[in-house]
């Protein structure tokens, strides 16, 4: 297979370009929050229509319906994984407010950016691929929930491949060579009831030892360059006039490094074993953990992108660190370089003016359709041993 030639992908798709808007407006319109059953049903349709119409199959859905996710495949084996999710932060009825719209070259719409653009993008990249190529997109419907029941088949996935092409949104036009590692830590904390006016000192208060562990543990990461440990929730007691038996509280993790990752959850689990209300016990659970994306994941697929870009006229691309979690810190954990945010150009993501820069989304098809297409010629090429 030969990689598509010079400009001829941006060219192609430039001409496409009230096609890719169209497929844009239809996915907006198929609003699809996590969690609901039915709405995310009605996007898999559209998501299924889109790739019957551009590349005559349809992705085969797995998984539980409030989370399932779509895989379709053009070859026998994924070389190559092109990654996104179909789920939204928008609760339905959300387009009577914040319609799609087309205004000054962008379209917005809830979901548009992150990341049904870059649904449309990967689509069409693919139109552009002589099939059979060995070549998987997979779609999740829970990813802005933490991909709890599509992690396993994420994984599995990226473990076969050789490279995962992310679709997530760009940050302000730039490819996310790096993502932090991000964790939720839930502190439980028991104590002992008594009554605050008669006996308190009876009493082991849940509330005053959680407040010791907020402001230690907003200290906990102060040593570890790029990293965050941020108290977010906070609850404790029953009444007024009880000292408080039980308590809870929240942590947001963000790392830089597995190895940070590693010292954080060492000095949590530190932290709760040792309260500083004598009487008080802490445990620890940890939700939604997602290892870093590390700069050194994507070095040599963000060096490819540069050249290819170069060579189908784009302005030099960039890349950056970012602090929010994606699928990529997934695939990139399992040991397959990753390259993240090659989806929407615009802005505004879980925001009311959320939007697309409508000229970069057919720039951006063809860097993802480029892309793939060297990587699958450099395999074919070493397999004839050239």
């Amino acid at each position: 297979m030969s990689a598509l030639a010079g400009a001829e992908p941006l060219v192609a798709l430039r001409a496409r370009a009230a096609e890719m808007t169209a497929a844009l407006e239809a996915l907006v319109l198929a609003e699809s929050p996590s969690g609901d059953e039915a709405a995310l049903a009605g996007c898999a349709h559209v998501v299924g229509r889109l790739a019957h119409e551009l590349l005559g199959v349809e992705p085969v859905a797995d998984g539980p319906a409030d989370a399932r996710w779509l895989r379709l495949d053009l070859g026998a084996a994924p070389r190559v994984l092109l990654l996104g999710h179909y789920d939204t932060v928008w609760p339905v009825g959300t387009l009577a407010t914040m319609p799609f719209a087309l205004r000054d070259g962008h379209a917005s719409g809830p979901g548009g950016f992150d990341m049904k653009a870059g649904i449309v993008q990967g689509l069409f990249a693919l139109s552009l691929l002589p099939r059979p190529c060995d070549v998987t997109l997979l779609l999740t419907a829970d990813e802005e929930v933490g991909s709890v029941r599509s992690r396993a088949s994420i994984e599995r996935l990226a473990a076969q491949a050789e490279a995962v092409l992310v679709l997530e949104p760009s940050a302000a036009g730039a490819l996310k060579t790096a993502r932090k590692g991000v964790a939720t830590y839930q502190l439980e904390i028991a104590g002992r009831a008594a009554h605050a006016g008669l006996e308190p000192e009876r009493g082991a208060n849940a509330a005053v030892a959680l407040g010791h562990l907020a402001v230690t543990a907003a200290t906990l990461a102060d040593d570890l360059p790029g990293a965050t440990l941020t108290p977010t929730l906070a609850a404790a007691g029953s009444a007024i006039n009880v000292v408080a038996a039980r308590a809870s509280l929240t942590l947001d993790a963000r790392t830089t490094t597995l190895a940070q990752q590693a010292e954080l959850a060492r000095r949590i689990d530190a932290l709760a074993a040792a309260p500083a209300v004598p009487g008080t016990h802490v445990t620890v659970r940890v939700e939604n953990e997602r290892p870093p994306l590390e700069a050194a994941a994507s070095a040599a697929l963000f060096a490819r992108a540069e050249r290819i870009a170069a060579g189908l006229g784009l302005e030099p691309l960039r890349g950056v660190a970012v602090g929010g979690g994606s699928d990529g810190n997934l695939t990139a954990a399992v040991g397959t370089p990753t390259l993240d945010g090659l989806g929407a150009v615009g802005g505004g993501a879980h925001a009311a003016d959320e939007h697309v820069a409508i000229a970069r989304m057919a720039e951006r098809a063809a860097l993802v359709a480029a892309l793939v297409a060297d990587l699958l010629e450099r395999r074919t090429d070493e397999e004839q041993g050239r």
